[in-house]
């Protein structure tokens, strides 16, 4: 990122083919293992897919850094609640990896309503030789058996199993939006519209409820929370985001309920911009803690900004996302586009931050040097290997021949999630059922 923002390579792109993807293959989460080797996605049809980082090779050099599939599998179900009368989708509303303890690795994942913890682990022997069953699993008659077998392992190809180790459920009356693992290891939150449970992964049947903002009256209601992070090496300490633009900081050693927040992050309003769409567009879609824990990172609907976590009064940085969507907000309200929820991403460094934007462009800003780039991921410019040109969007006035008209912009193809290596100069950008896989230009 250091020498060129605007030029990156392409290197992989995995796709379900354009001619038979559904709904239920549009890309719903992304995210990167804690080391980067492992990337997972989640889809609207409640799979999950693991990628897997190839290892760099004397014949193939340029291999290392190519993503292919490691584990497919069914990780949530559409269900009934039948004491609401309620569909619940089996969506995958976010993935969250936990550190690698041994062999396995583990991931939490979540729909709507129920939290599941995956364990996905390689297995290449199988056991031969047992005394009571043959070969291929029938019981053998006892009476045939004549002599004691010790079973042996036998070396067999290698096999990739996920099998879900926990399942945390019942605890969310509203929709789940976000879930996130603490820094001890032990604990994760998840939460949904009103309130935010702190859960045990060892326990299933219990959590604790620390943030409730559900009025007494439901006709008192004034703002959701939209999401919630734990800070990356404090474990009492979580940021939540809500629909009216703030951003609150707990502290659980001060309480059992952090209803009581210990800062509050609020931008106060330009009564010069305030319009009819000014409180849907300052609803916080994201909110991530820098890798440090020293900065936070908002999105809302037109802009990223990163706050101090001293300096509660405004915005350390601003960056206009799609600034030339201001005067198209009519049309994007009519459509439903103004309430699409794009996340937000931090480099391995926190130099540069990442998020989406429509017409399968996304935008990343260097807050060192200040400049900004607009690429875009998609199939007609994204040939292995490829490099990518920086794209402009032509607002007004006569256009350039590389630029492209805000009118022209397809509100359809947008990208809502994406994902940064944790140590590497490489992103996941979701573009409705394909994922690509970017990497800094190499010689």
């Amino acid at each position: 990122m250091d020498e060129e923002i605007d030029t990156r390579k392409i290197n992989n792109s995995f796709l379900r083919d354009h001619n038979y993807a559904t709904e239920a293959d549009i890309i719903s989460t992304v995210e990167f293992n804690p080391t980067g080797e492992l990337l997972a996605t989640g889809d609207k049809g409640g799979r999950v897919v693991v990628f897997q980082r190839e290892q760099e090779s004397k014949n193939h050099p340029h291999r290392r850094g190519e993503y292919n599939v490691y584990s497919t599998f069914q990780s949530h179900e559409p269900e009934f609640d039948y004491l609401k009368s309620l569909e619940i989708e089996e969506k995958i509303n976010k993935i969250r990896w936990l550190p690698q303890q041994n062999a396995a690795y583990f991931l939490l994942s979540t729909n709507d309503k129920t939290v599941k913890l995956w364990k996905i682990s390689e297995r290449d022997k199988r056991p031969e030789g047992y005394n009571l069953k043959d070969e291929d699993g029938r019981i053998r008659d006892p009476t045939t058996i004549t002599a004691l077998r010790v079973p042996v392992l036998r070396p067999m190809d290698l096999m990739v199993e996920a099998t879900p180790r926990r399942i945390f459920s019942n605890a969310h009356t509203y929709h789940i939006n976000s879930i996130s693992v603490n820094s001890d290891y032990e604990t994760y939150m998840s939460t949904d519209d009103l309130r935010i449970n702190l859960w045990n992964l060892e326990i299933t049947n219990r959590s604790f409820n620390i943030v409730d903002i559900k009025p007494a009256n439901m006709e008192e209601l004034t703002e959701v929370i939209t999401a919630a992070e734990f800070h990356p090496n404090q474990c009492n300490t979580f940021v939540y985001s809500s629909s009216k633009g703030s951003i609150r900081l707990c502290d659980m050693r001060t309480s059992a309920l952090c209803d009581n927040h210990s800062k509050l992050f609020e931008e106060p309003e330009d009564p010069s911009n305030r319009s009819f769409f000014s409180e849907i567009i300052s609803s916080i879609s994201d909110v991530k803690f820098s890798h440090s824990g020293r900065y936070l990172m908002t999105r809302d609907y037109l802009t990223v900004k990163v706050w101090d976590v001293n300096m509660e009064s405004k915005p350390l940085e601003t960056y206009q996302v799609h600034d030339y969507l201001r005067s198209k907000l009519c049309s994007l309200y009519e459509n439903d586009c103004i309430f699409d929820k794009f996340e937000c991403v931090w480099n391995g460094t926190d130099s540069v931050l990442m998020t989406g934007s429509y017409n399968n462009f996304f935008r990343m800003f260097d807050r060192n040097t200040k400049r900004d780039v607009t690429l875009e991921a998609s199939r007609e410019n994204s040939k292995p290997r490829a490099i990518l040109k920086p794209r402009k969007v032509c607002v007004g006035g006569k256009r350039r021949k590389d630029e492209i008209s805000v009118d022209s912009l397809d509100f359809s193809k947008k990208i809502l999630h994406t994902a940064w290596h944790p140590y590497e100069n490489i992103i996941a950008v979701a573009a409705t059922n394909n994922l690509y896989i970017f990497q800094d230009k190499v010689n």
